[in-house]
């Protein structure tokens, strides 16, 4: 055809702007990649996983088989090696150090570099894999909660400050979009009360983020919390040249919709590195039994000290000294109340997988 130019071959490394259209181009190669999955089979024998490495890639977003890693400064497609992992968790996470080689025309992720902090839940339904981990290496845990539009839900802030403490991450809370509200909500004071960090925002008015980007200096984060609570929003505060595409709250049922789909990692300025999570509307507790949820209420734990019996569900037993510590005051009922039903969700999970609709975990 006359006019027709040859095409050219194209690169196998192809730049992004995992700032502002990482979605998209997440989906584009995994399609382009699908198609290779015959071939990569056989890299289980042919490939060596090693024992001892060196890493040389920080994983900035993952999906499934593939990984988005970040290597002398450029992000690659990189296929995670299906020897890799025990499959009872997330094989690699935002943050994650690993190990990439080339083998043939692709790359492979052979290694994941011990973990020094992660935070995680319990798996969904369905899924292949038992802790599904949504970020490692990080310092601190921005639980993000609106003050109004959607409603503040205390049982989801307190899963996730017993996800950072099991996950060895500090918390902040973080009450975004003051401006709805005439005064900090009643309940915040619970976690001032238990030395939570809070910090009090507002990116209609600009409020409290300089605050945030203090305490956020030199560290590595992770940003969570329900839909619509305005994470994406308050990233773009933070560093406006991130231009993360943001949506309105519902105004039917105050319920926000998932504009990040991908956990991704962001490196901004003065040291800033940033995961931003999905919106969950719910979080399974990794690792913690029913038994051990006092444990992770710092109030009830020091009063459950006093109780009468070393075992107390600080529910029902007499000379229990934290329900007389509810009675007098001392302990404030919202906590209380979540933990009973944090207890209670616990205690039901439990039963199930021991009983008949779930087999417990193989150790």
């Amino acid at each position: 055809m006359a006019g027709k130019q040859k095409r050219k071959k194209k690169n196998r490394v192809r730049q992004r702007d995992w700032h502002t259209d990482a979605d998209r181009h997440f989906s584009h190669e995994l399609k382009k990649h699908r198609r290779s999955d015959t071939v990569l089979k056989e890299t289980k024998s042919t490939v060596d996983l090693p024992t001892d490495f060196e890493p040389n890639g920080l994983v900035i977003s993952h999906s499934k088989k593939w990984a988005f890693v970040q290597i002398d400064g450029q992000v690659e497609t990189c296929r995670i090696h299906e020897d890799l992992g025990d499959r009872k968790s997330t094989i690699v996470a935002a943050g994650d150090r690993v190990l990439v080689e080339e083998h043939g025309d692709e790359l492979l992720v052979l290694g994941v570099a011990p973990r020094r902090s992660k935070l995680s839940r319990l798996a969904i339904e369905h899924s292949h894999v038992n802790e599904q981990i949504f970020a490692a290496n990080i310092d601190y845990l921005v639980i993000v909660v609106a003050a109004a539009k959607p409603a503040i839900k205390q049982g989801l802030i307190d899963r996730y400050l017993i996800s950072a403490e099991v996950g060895d991450v500090k918390p902040i809370l973080c009450v975004n979009k003051m401006d709805l509200v005439d005064e900090e909500p009643a309940l915040i004071q619970h976690y001032r009360d238990i030395d939570v960090p809070v910090v009090l925002t507002s990116c209609e008015e600009n409020t409290g983020i300089p605050e945030l980007h203090d305490l956020l200096k030199d560290s590595w984060s992770v940003f969570a919390g329900h839909s619509g609570v305005g994470k994406s929003t308050i990233l773009n505060q933070i560093s406006p040249d991130l231009d993360i595409e943001t949506r309105e709250v519902s105004l039917y049922n105050e319920k926000g919709k998932h504009t990040t789909t991908l956990s991704k990692l962001y490196r901004l300025d003065n040291g800033i590195h940033i995961v931003d999570t999905p919106g969950i509307r719910q979080l399974g507790l990794w690792n913690v039994s029913f038994e051990e949820v006092g444990f992770y209420f710092p109030e009830i734990a020091s009063h459950g000290e006093q109780c009468k019996f070393r075992d107390c569900t600080h529910i029902h037993e007499p000379n229990c000294a934290v329900i007389e510590a509810l009675e007098s005051g001392k302990l404030g009922q919202p906590r209380y109340d979540s933990y009973l039903r944090i207890r209670e969700d616990l205690e039901e999970s439990a039963a199930e997988v021991f009983g008949r609709k779930k087999k417990p975990p193989v150790e």
